[in-house]
């Protein structure tokens, strides 16, 4: 909204300093010092406020170090976060992007199905939640949603970059952009580590018979409800001790923000030879909003936590995750990216699966760790929850910069 005011400021008055909003860069910085002061400042009266209602986390007792002195902290704070990166978003963004549409849209229905989940554990004292079903068909709406428009919509395209070498050693100079390449509506992604990386996701069913190219979304479309499943319940497995869910996610989100920012480049999308996506720059503002959020959430939620951020955060930021991975053309890197998640969801498929197999075939159930998800197995060998944390966090910085390093190793 303040990118409206300013902007008609600047073309009605020439208001000194309005230009300002025309820059990517200065939008962004605001939304990440704005998100940053709710998170903190408004954040603990939003902790003081649940602690007040006694909307407190009910712990079960699974015989880990620490456990029950977590009973009774304040949950649902996943609200901290929706508020802090919508308000920036709403003040800086260009509301009629497709793609902060599409983010802010995924927000508030994941947000919508964790708050629901987190309302019957907490109200109703059911410690199940909202039904895994009801989770699932929510997950599957948000993708239909999603894939459709990624599908559809007219404004979310691709386009080529036609460029003249000149013989400099300004990198930003050396090609001068030649803006002639349509924009192109297509379902074409990126393949990590590959040369001429593109893949267009209707080459799987227009083999058959190239008239199906037309009908791509039937393969498009529930690949994208599968990324969407798979992230917000990594996301959600993720979050079973103090800080590790919202640090990691904010390492994944600001890798997420420097793809988003070079693909809406015309200029650094050529020199980096990756795929240029119109429009979709905006997307830094929407991020660095989050991100924001997710390091002013921290501040109250690394050990000891003060609040946990229940479903209403993880899911959300799962979900989140998952579409700008998708939106960004990214979205084969996410089991590189999302290393920590997709570790922590396979570990749970493995120790489930395991215990079955060796119930149905020895009759009992064995275990191959201590506990699952992975971040209880090293609870239960005697490490502290922060020692933990701090590790994960290093092996996502690490994750994220190989796959910062994919933008030019093919």
């Amino acid at each position: 909204m303040l990118y409206y005011l300013f902007k008609f400021l600047e073309e009605q008055y020439q208001l000194p300093g309005a230009q300002l909003f025309e820059f990517l860069s200065f939008r962004s910085a605001m939304a990440i010092i704005l998100s940053l002061g709710i998170s903190t400042i408004y954040g603990k009266r939003i902790i003081n406020y649940l602690r007040a209602k006694q909307i407190g986390e009910s712990v079960r007792d699974l015989g880990l170090q620490g456990q029950t002195e977590k009973a009774g902290t304040p949950t649902m704070g996943g609200v901290i976060i929706i508020i802090a990166t919508l308000i920036p978003v709403l003040l800086f963004a260009k509301l009629e992007n497709i793609y902060v549409i599409l983010l802010i849209v995924t927000t508030l229905w994941m947000g919508a199905i964790g708050f629901l989940d987190d309302y019957i554990k907490t109200f109703k004292k059911d410690k199940e939640g909202l039904k895994g079903i009801f989770k699932v068909i929510g997950q599957i709406g948000l993708g239909l949603i999603v894939g459709g428009t990624m599908y559809f919509h007219p404004q979310i395209t691709t386009k080529e970059v036609v460029t003249e070498t000149n013989p400099t050693e300004n990198v930003i100079a050396r090609a001068e952009v030649i803006d002639m390449g349509p924009e192109v509506k297509d379902t074409s992604t990126t393949i990590p580590f590959v040369k001429n990386n593109e893949f267009e996701y209707s080459k799987l069913i227009s083999w058959i018979n190239p008239e199906l190219v037309n009908y791509a979304w039937i393969i498009f479309i529930p690949i994208v409800i599968f990324i969407v499943t798979a992230v917000s319940n990594g996301a959600n497995l993720t979050d079973g001790i103090d800080g590790l869910a919202a640090g990691s996610s904010a390492i994944i989100v600001l890798t997420l923000g420097i793809f988003a920012w070079v693909s809406g480049n015309i200029i650094f999308s050529d020199y980096l030879n990756i795929m240029y996506i119109p429009r979709s720059g905006e997307m830094t503002i929407f991020i660095t909003a989050f991100a924001g959020s997710l390091v002013g959430f921290l501040w109250y939620n690394t050990f000891p936590a003060q609040v946990f951020m229940g479903d209403t955060g993880s899911l959300t930021i799962g979900g989140i995750i998952a579409v700008l991975a998708i939106a960004t053309r990214k979205e084969l890197l996410i089991p590189l990216l999302c290393g920590i998640f997709l570790i922590e969801n396979l570990s749970v498929v493995m120790q489930v699966g395991w215990f079955k197999f060796t119930k149905k075939k020895y009759g009992e159930g064995r275990r191959i760790f201590l506990m699952s998800p992975l971040h209880h197995h090293y609870q239960k060998k005697g490490r502290h929850e922060s020692k933990i944390v701090v590790r994960f966090w290093i092996v996502g910085i690490f994750l994220a910069i190989l796959t910062i390093v994919t933008l030019k190793v093919r």
